[in-house]
């Protein structure tokens, strides 16, 4: 966290019992990364002012906050790591890893043909600060790239467009927050619109997309996706998608990289230095995201 001003005394408790009297004097929270909300009331804590969160995500905690706290994300913390899985979801589903990695543990040599990344139509939705990271590790790979955000601005489309460019695209990103507006975006009428053959990658949220309309259309063989996420999530055991043979799952890592907690508190010092001092918060919370 680096040096922290005089008078700032930090207190490390990886599960702390915010209704301990201990606690009692708490103005600024770091919860661990990836905790859900306390069941306790946060209301409990009287000089709690800020609540900074280790994750970009937020939906989890909205409403869950007094109307006195700030809530902080994480946003940045989790963009190069969050880019580089999408790109290797691509990568890896596309030239057929997981063939090849099946193949290896039955000691079976699986010489096959598989697709190619270059010469892509690739179509981000959500063109904040990850979504930008992908598309700018996607252009060395020879595609074209359209990006699509909630509101349309130069070199981005509107999310009302989304008819019009989800039958050109081969891959489609999505990368939004999980909000009221963005829940169930990725449904029926979504993944119908596109083109056969194309590829769905979530690097949001579960609940961003409809599972059972998902499923659908992958157990009809017409898509393939690649997901960090799930609704629900962990999968249970015996969901129909755990055999789908076009679907490339991981079990919500994309952020879980060595760097993050460095990379987290060196935020946590910077936000405790800003409130020491008195200087305006960054990230902070506002609406849904």
């Amino acid at each position: 966290m680096g040096d922290l001003p005089p008078g700032v005394d930090v207190t490390v408790a990886a599960q702390p019992a915010l209704t301990d009297a201990a606690f009692s004097d708490i103005e600024f929270w770091v919860p661990p990364f990836l905790q859900a909300p306390p069941t306790q009331a946060l209301s409990g804590l009287p000089k709690l002012r800020v609540v900074q969160l280790l994750t970009a995500g937020v939906d989890a905690w909205l409403g869950r906050v007094p109307v006195h706290v700030t809530l902080c994300n994480a946003r940045g913390v989790h963009t190069a790591a969050t880019a580089e899985w999408a790109v290797t979801a691509i990568l890896s589903y596309l030239r057929d890893f997981p063939h090849f990695a099946r193949a290896q543990a039955r000691g079976e040599w699986a010489h096959r043909q598989t697709d190619e990344l270059a010469g892509k139509h690739v179509l981000v939705v959500g063109a904040g600060a990850i979504g930008e990271a992908v598309a700018g590790r996607l252009e060395p790979f020879e595609v074209s790239l359209t990006r699509v955000a909630r509101e349309r601005r130069p070199a981005v489309h509107g999310v009302d467009e989304l008819p019009l460019l989800l039958p050109e695209a081969d891959v489609v990103v999505v990368i939004v927050p999980l909000t009221a507006t963005t829940t169930g975006l990725v449904g029926a009428a979504f993944l119908a619109a596109m083109k056969d053959g194309a590829l769905l990658v979530n690097a949001a949220r579960g609940p961003v997309v409809d599972t059972a309309a998902l499923t659908a259309e992958l157990s009809s063989g017409r898509l393939g996706a690649a997901l960090d996420v799930t609704d629900p999530e962990p999968l249970p055991a015996g969901h129909p998608l755990w055999e789908l043979p076009n679907l490339l799952l991981t079990p919500h890592v994309a952020g879980s990289v060595r760097g993050t907690l460095r990379r987290a508190y060196t935020l946590v010092g910077d936000q405790l230095r800003r409130y020491a001092t008195g200087q305006p918060l960054i990230n902070v919370v506002s609406g849904d995201y």
